[in-house]
């Protein structure tokens, strides 16, 4: 009996622990295709990996030589790397000839992670967010400019390129071993900064919970723009106290204040957007990607937390 032939995936943003976790997963199903354009761990015989700028021309050879069933878009720089320029060239740029090559080549199934941020946070936002709540992220701050226009792009491909079968996540924040973003900074510290006067609710997805959810949102073929999120949240402060750190409360005016303090912490690379996001609840509406494909995160925000406290003292 003729075993079938199996589909390759192309997972870019491989350098990072999410993918990792992604291809983990895949790889038994599929033949993966790793790509980044930094340098990357050793992911096995297996996958072949490549460190590739997006832009450049032999990036489409990729393409050309494994003909590529559907693609996992993760290679989004986070607003602490890298410069203003380097980020749009790479988040939007970067996108643009991705999602072109795809409709080139026929790819049947994109994957495009986003991130909750691009609903920006002020004192007006609805207690609850929904998919369809503007992006109101590139109105406060210049430093998520590149995420919103990352997402306007996968919109518009998805609506105009409907062969693509294109579905955009926007995860709350994605936190776990490996993870380096800059909650997850905060968290494994021994101090973390606290604005005086604020605590918003914030929601955490373990780094497995959202692979997971890359994996059922590949695997189920269901196109559109979904937001990520456990059913339960907490306060900043309050995580911070379950994950035994010790809080350090600075001034939120002028701005000038809680930068300088932020760098004696040694938080040079906090993104300045996420000022907002320490003063006012960013809590995102997850039914409609639960019920549409089945999702319920396994780890809760206990185990998420003794992690982080675990971290700090370990046995």
């Amino acid at each position: 009996m003729n075993q079938r032939k199996k589909q390759s995936i192309l997972v870019t943003g491989a350098a990072g622990a999410l993918a990792q976790h992604v291809i983990n997963r895949l790889r038994d199903r599929y033949n993966v295709v790793a790509v980044d354009f930094r340098e990357q761990p050793y992911l096995g015989d297996d996958v072949p990996s490549y460190c590739i700028d997006f832009n450049k021309r032999v990036f489409e050879d990729l393409f050309k030589r494994y003909d590529f069933e559907g693609v996992i878009h993760l290679g989004r720089i986070m607003s602490s790397q890298e410069t203003r320029m380097r980020r749009y060239n790479a988040n939007v740029l970067g996108t643009q000839k991705l999602l072109n090559l795809s409709n080139k080549y026929g790819i049947k199934r994109v994957i495009v992670l986003s991130t909750y941020h691009v609903y920006g946070a002020n004192a007006y936002n609805p207690a609850l967010i929904d998919e369809s709540a503007p992006l109101k992220g590139a109105e406060l701050t210049m430093d998520l400019i590149d995420s919103v226009e990352l997402e306007n792009l996968a919109t518009i491909y998805l609506w105009r390129y409907p062969n693509l079968n294109i579905t955009i996540l926007r995860p709350c924040n994605i936190v776990g071993p490996g993870v380096r973003n800059t909650i997850s900074q905060l968290l494994s510290s021994k101090y973390a900064p606290t604005l005086a006067g604020f605590s918003p609710m914030m929601q955490f997805i373990h780094i497995e919970d959202m692979a997971e959810a890359l994996v059922l949102a590949y695997t189920k073929e269901k196109p559109g723009i979904f937001n990520v999120a456990p059913e339960d949240w907490v306060s900043y402060q309050h995580a911070l106290s379950l994950c035994g750190c010790k809080m350090v409360p600075i001034p939120s005016v002028p701005p000038a204040v809680p930068r300088f303090i932020l760098r004696t912490l040694n938080m040079q690379n906090f993104p300045p957007f996420l000022m907002n996001f320490f003063k006012y609840p960013v809590v995102i509406d997850g039914r409609v990607f639960r019920d549409t494909f089945g999702f319920r995160p396994r780890r809760p925000l206990r185990e998420i937390f003794r992690y982080y406290r675990e971290y700090k003292n370990p046995v």
